[in-house]
Parts: structure tokens; C-alpha cells; sequence
């Protein structure tokens, strides 16, 4: 399958070949193919179990694959060290999960900061950028208070703008709603889907809930490891 918007002849940001992962005996993904284009919002459904989230960690580079490529603007992410993965995770991936993962012991804005303080950004400009995001991302209230010390929906507002702070080409958000209720979860999605649109940065956003969804440009879906249908937004409709 190809992007929506990709010009016949111009590679995709990202696309993966019939991937392959195992645990054990058990194959969790068996052949699957994606693909994603710069300024792209792409979600990710299907069952529990089907793959999904194995689909999101294979093709940031976090889990190695069994099998099929990974290419990343140009570049096949397999064949890259350890190293240059992990910068490509400072530096242009960003990413947001159901439960935030933020450090509890860092305040706020030393948590929206860490990436760029791990990139050799001085603590001061790295504040600076950490605190106009979490304005951006209307948490900038709360950027002195620890994680434990503010609200789910502010914990996950706090790892978008985590997400976002670097500058990001391409996004990875793992059921970022899961652990929200509805209005949170509805309100954290428009700011980061909006934000991701206003920057160029392309998402893969990995969910089972249809409400989510509806703010991509489009949806593929996962059983049995396999990527089964794409539905191509059209604009003006859900």
C-alpha cells in the first residue's frame, strides 16, 4: 500500500516491507507492509493482540526485525548501529504513550526538556523551548510540579509536549488516550494532532478506539500481523 499523498517517484518519510517479528514460536507480525508520508497522520487498528504496537516498536527501530526492511527517509533503519538508532529517537522521532512514561523524580519541564539536555542543549535554552510547548500544549502551569503531583490529562500533555519539543519528523503515539477519559482524551488529540499538522511531523497512531482514529488522514488495519485494509480519509468526513 502507498500513501495518500506521495508523488509517484518520490519516496515515502517512512516505509516498511513485510515485516516479520517472532516471540518464540509465535509470529507477531508475518508479512506486514506500511507506509507514511511527511505530514501524515496514519492510525493503526485492530484487535488486541494483532500486532500493533509490535508494528509501531518495529518500525521506530526499538525492536529488531526477523525479517523485511524498514526504510526511513532514504535510509534502511536494520542496517544502521545501535548508536544512529538511537539518536534518530532524539532527534527526529518523537513519542507518546497510554501511560505518559515520564520521569517521576524531574519535574514537568525538566521532563519535556530531557531530550534536548541529552542532545547537549544547555539546561536554560532547553527550558525555554520545553516551557513555550507546554503552553502550546495549555500545561505550562504546571511545569515546577512533579509528575505524581498533577492530573492524567496533564501527564499526558506534559509526554506530547515531550514528543514535540525536538522538533520531530515523524511521531509514534501508542494508545496516547488509553488511560484518559473521554474529554481528555478527545482534547489531547486535537492538541496533538493540530501541533503535529502546524510543524510537518507525520504520526503513526496506534489505537482501537474509532473516536481516536477519526483524527487521522487515514486508517490501516491489523490482524493476525498482517496490515489488511487502508481507508483514505476524504477531506470533510469521518
Amino acid at each position: 500500500m502507498s500513501g495518500a499523498n506521495t508523488a509517484e517517484g518520490t519516496e515515502a518519510l517512512l516505509t516498511a516491507t513485510r515485516l516479520r517479528k517472532y516471540f518464540g514460536s509465535t509470529a507477531a507480525l508475518n508479512g506486514a507492509d506500511f507506509t507514511i508520508d511527511s505530514g501524515e497522520v496514519v492510525a493503526v487498528m485492530g484487535p488486541s493482540g494483532s500486532g500493533k504496537s509490535t508494528l509501531l516498536h518495529c518500525l521506530a527501530g526499538i525492536l529488531d526485525l526477523d525479517g523485511g526492511t524498514v526504510r526511513y527517509d532514504g535510509h534502511e533503519l536494520s542496517a544502521l548501529p545501535d548508536t544512529e538508532r538511537s539518536r534518530l529517537r532524539r532527534s527526529d522521532f518523537g513519542f507518546v504513550f497510554q501511560f505518559g512514561q515520564l520521569v517521576p523524580e524531574l519535574t514537568c519541564v525538566e521532563n519535556v526538556a530531557l531530550s534536548l539536555r541529552l542532545a547537549g542543549v544547555a539546561r536554560r535554552r532547553a527550558e525555554s523551548s520545553a516551557t513555550e510547548w507546554m503552553a502550546r500544549l495549555e500545561v505550562d502551569d504546571v511545569r515546577d510540579k512533579r509528575p505524581g503531583q498533577v492530573s492524567g490529562g496533564q501527564r499526558q500533555r506534559v509526554a506530547i509536549a515531550r514528543a514535540l519539543v525536538a522538533g520531530p519528523r515523524l511521531i509514534f503515539a501508542d494508545e496516547p488516550t488509553g488511560a484518559l477519559d473521554s474529554l481528555n482524551g478527545e482534547r489531547a488529540m486535537e492538541l496533538l494532532t493540530g501541533a503535529a499538522r502546524d510543524t510537518g511531523a507525520a504520526v503513526v497512531l496506534v489505537t482501537h478506539d474509532v473516536r481516536v482514529a477519526a483524527y487521522s488522514d487515514r486508517e490501516v488495519v491489523v490482524r493476525d500481523g498482517q496490515v489488511l485494509d487502508t481507508t483514505a480519509r476524504i477531506a470533510g468526513t469521518t
